[in-house]
């Protein structure tokens, strides 16, 4: 089962990215960074290893998970 979380990104999660460019795509967050003016901006790296960049508002994090956990 997926659970979805929203606000609370850590480098290595899961993501989905639900508004912006780069909508539909999803991968693994990397480098988490503030801007000046208060915007958290992430690296998303797919799955066959192409990065891209967007705001962490952008994106729903995916905890995967098993029924034990």
């Amino acid at each position: 089962m997926t659970e979805i979380v929203q606000n609370q990104i850590k480098d290595g999660d899961h993501c989905e990215v639900i508004k912006g460019t780069h909508a539909g795509k999803s991968g693994t967050i990397r480098d988490i960074k503030t801007s000046k003016t208060g915007q958290v901006t992430i690296t998303v790296v797919q799955a066959d290893g192409e990065r891209f960049k967007t705001l962490a508002r952008n994106v729903v994090v995916k905890k995967l998970g098993g029924a034990n956990r």
